[in-house]
């Protein structure tokens, strides 16, 4: 076992009945466990609650906590909740249609051994993509890529990142609340971060599965997610073309990604006649 410090996931979730079972078994089973794991669910209309409730009656060993973010409606305010109510050292944040691989845990607390990492990120493999270890290595190549690009700022996305706790509390005062959910929350914390000095790193072996359902949104719909970064700099005064290298690599792939996703469902459409 890697010697480390405690590390608590927090799983933000808004009607995910088809997604949260893995998700959180994929935290469960881990190589090391988890000290912690909490789904936060925010006003769910579906079973996504029962779900949880029953696989903390199946896995009684497992630290599996359900809290309930009934305030108000939004991803921020859900995020915030589970991330102050953690007791972990580092605190994970992943998505609610995130399948971490089984030594996900085990490679974050070897990367915070390093006392001058505050922040984590690695690369994606899209579950429900064709060639999936293929897209991984390209996944991997292109996030190395865009942090080579970005210098000195290191981006943490919200599918795949862990931070100190020491680090969130920090920055939470300062962190956008974002109320006309305009802008991406994991690159407002990735802002806040930087500007207070905390050093973001990117590691390979911080490998997490998700869905690529992103891609199934119409062009324009997908375009404007993508301008969420552009929107997100304009909100905090920055102007650095060195930092849209995501906006433009996730623009130019899209058509590409489009086409293999839709080529997938076509053939497994044909399998199932």
């Amino acid at each position: 076992m890697v010697a480390g410090p405690t590390v608590s996931i927090v799983i933000p979730a808004f009607n995910e009945e088809s997604t949260i079972r893995a998700c959180v078994l994929a935290a469960i089973e881990q190589t090391e466990p988890a000290d912690e794991i909490i789904v936060v669910d925010n006003r769910s209309t579906d079973a996504t609650a029962a779900i949880v409730r029953a696989m903390q009656r199946e896995h009684p060993q497992a630290p599996l906590l359900l809290l309930s973010q009934d305030a108000e409606q939004g991803l921020i305010p859900t995020r915030n909740l589970g991330l102050d109510a953690a007791s972990g050292e580092v605190l994970g944040r992943i998505d609610a249609d995130t399948v971490l691989e089984p030594d996900w845990v085990e490679q974050v607390r070897r990367i915070f051994t390093d006392p001058s990492v505050d922040a984590a990120t690695g690369p994606m493999i899209y579950y429900d993509m064709p060639l999936r270890r293929w897209g991984h290595r390209a996944d991997d190549a292109l996030r190395k890529a865009v942090h080579r690009l970005a210098r000195d700022f290191h981006y943490i996305f919200g599918s795949n990142m862990a931070l100190r706790a020491s680090a969130w509390r920090e920055i939470r005062p300062h962190v956008c609340r974002d109320l006309a959910d305009e802008m991406h929350e994991d690159i407002d914390l990735s802002i806040h971060l930087h500007a207070r000095g905390h050093t973001a790193v990117y590691r390979s072996t911080m490998v997490a599965g998700m869905s690529a359902r992103r891609l199934d949104d119409n062009p324009r719909d997908y375009y404007s997610y993508v301008m969420r970064w552009e929107r997100t700099y304009a909100a905090h005064g920055i102007d650095d073309a060195k930092l849209r290298a995501p906006m433009w690599v996730f623009s130019a792939i899209y058509p590409l990604l489009k086409g293999v996703r839709w080529s997938a469902k076509r053939r497994h459409q044909r399998v199932l006649r």
